[in-house]
């Protein structure tokens, strides 16, 4: 890397000065970064053709289907999600009888609150460049549990992942009998992910957690290469109510000698994974200091930045994605590359600017300001607090033109509902609110109450069936002759994202 590790700068017998040094240097993100207004302008030329639809649809063949919801409906029976028993013991001793197949391969950890599947599939993209086979990991799916693991770009298919899931039920079973708690659902998904990763096999995996750090189901891997995105209040019950206890929970990804890719944090977050990389003696890369966006300019379907990495600066590479923060993210995501093939500590050279340009051209990153319809343009994206939504907000108004845009909002019931509502309350001339069909849906009504407080009552409509909800949304887009400048952004959650996306026929 091109800055020494913190161990080459002191004696071992000074860690704190050590610390205070690296802390010294922290920079807060710029908030006057040009941003050049384009219009017309595009570069898709310098990639190819971007990726298919990402997200699969249901399996054609009708047997097929069945056998699929069968092992979708094992894995429901599980402790979902957001039930936790804090620690890896479980998934361990699945590790133990599977043969331990995450080591079969080296890996790339990413941790953080917002951007880590868009920056999964960025780096996903990368290394496919390179000629390397990947397996990526990632969480939530959008609207098919097989997105959650890909091999070389694309889910597996439908097939493999029922034979994946064969293959280790028994010993999922083994392990159920001999623990005081079930493998839960995403400990068994991470198990599979593994599982396919070391039978493909991969050169490479990509590795998203779920929640967290230390105790995620993900963290039975030694990772090389441990990438934090911006880190804000989510998950607070689990995970903590300040940045820096947040991040002490995710700092628990950085292995002793790993290289660090630090995103822009909040000072006290960003303290945390510093100090936590001084005690074991990680190499860190730091957003703003050893890499960055140098600029970006709007273009036509996306954006066209030059970032500086680790062994120098890469220009005119066109991204397909919306938004400042998903710039950051490509510059977070090239940083891990390089540190990945040694660039900045053991080589003094940059990757190949046709490949990383081919590379970002081809990424897509479905529910990410997703554009999915035209006439009026209806816009997905899955921001569900409220770092996610300033961030969807200023890639919305950065990127569109919309003279009249109209919310449709669904979220869950353990989120920061109010601030996710008062972030998108400048953009949105009126909302619609309503619920997605899982259990962790807020209620309509309730979410109604909380929203005319935000946005007083003559700009608020409820319609609890999502389907209602898009179409009277579209309407209102379309009312006072504004039918050409007018937009619809869905958001509030991935699960109510996935199923607009489906409702407009992306599925």
């Amino acid at each position: 890397m091109s800055e020494p590790r913190p161990s080459d700068r002191h004696d071992a017998s000074e860690p704190d000065d050590t610390f205070e040094e690296i802390v010294g240097e922290e920079t807060q993100r710029d908030p006057d970064l040009a941003v050049i207004e384009a219009g017309s302008r595009t570069l898709r030329t310098y990639g190819g053709t971007p990726q298919a639809d990402a997200v699969p649809a249901r399996p054609a063949d009708p047997e097929t289907d069945q056998a699929l919801r069968a092992v979708e409906q094992e894995l429901a029976g599980r402790w979902g999600e957001t039930k936790l028993e804090p620690s890896v013991t479980r998934i361990a001793a699945l590790m133990d009888v599977l043969g331990e197949p995450q080591r079969a391969y080296p890996s790339i950890h990413i941790t953080g609150t917002n951007g880590k599947t868009s920056t999964a599939r960025m780096i996903e993209a990368l290394l496919n460049a390179f000629e390397l086979r990947t397996g990526r990991y990632t969480s939530p799916h959008v609207q098919s549990i097989t997105e959650r693991i890909s091999l070389d770009g694309a889910p597996i298919p439908p097939e493999r992942f029922i034979e994946t899931y064969g293959d280790v039920k028994p010993y999922v079973e083994m392990v159920d009998a001999q623990q005081p708690y079930r493998l839960s659902f995403f400990e068994v998904l991470t198990g599979m992910a593994y599982a396919a990763f070391a039978d493909a096999p991969v050169d490479v995996a990509v590795v998203e957690v779920g929640m967290g750090g230390t105790w995620d189901a993900t963290n039975v891997i030694d990772s090389t290469v441990a990438v934090v995105t911006p880190i804000s209040l989510d998950h607070t019950d689990r995970l903590g109510t300040t940045p820096a206890e947040i991040a002490g929970e995710k700092s628990g990804i950085i292995k002793e000698g790993a290289t660090v890719i630090l995103a822009q944090q909040p000072v006290d977050a960003a303290q945390v994974m510093l100090k936590k990389a001084v005690e074991v003696d990680a190499t860190v890369a730091r957003e703003g200091m050893e890499f960055g966006v140098t600029s970006r300019e709007v273009a036509v379907g996306g954006q066209l930045v030059t970032l500086r990495g680790l062994g120098g600066e890469y220009e005119e590479i066109f991204l397909p994605l919306y938004g400042a923060h998903q710039a950051h993210n490509a510059a977070v995501a090239l940083a891990a590359v390089e540190a990945f093939f040694g660039i900045g500590a053991e080589q003094a050279r940059s990757l190949d600017i046709d490949a990383i340009r081919k590379a970002f051209a081809s990424v897509v990153s479905p529910g990410r300001l997703e554009v999915v319809r035209s006439s009026p343009t209806v816009v997905l994206d899955a921001a569900h607090n409220p770092a996610g939504a300033r961030a969807a907000a200023d890639g919305i108004s950065e990127a569109f033109s919309f003279s009249r845009l109209i919310g449709v909002v669904g979220t869950s019931g353990d989120k920061d509902v109010r601030g996710l509502l008062e972030a998108f309350e400048p953009i949105f001339a009126e909302i619609v609110v309503t619920q997605n069909s899982t259990d962790r849906a807020l209620d309509a009504d309730e979410l109604a109450a909380i929203a005319v407080e935000v946005f007083g009552d003559d700009r608020v409509q409820v319609e609890p069936r999502l389907d209602d909800a898009l179409e009277a949304a579209i309407t209102l887009a379309e009312e006072e002759d504004e039918y050409a400048g007018a937009g619809v952004l869905v958001t509030g959650s991935v699960i109510t994202v996935g199923e607009a996306r489906l409702l407009l026929g992306r599925g």
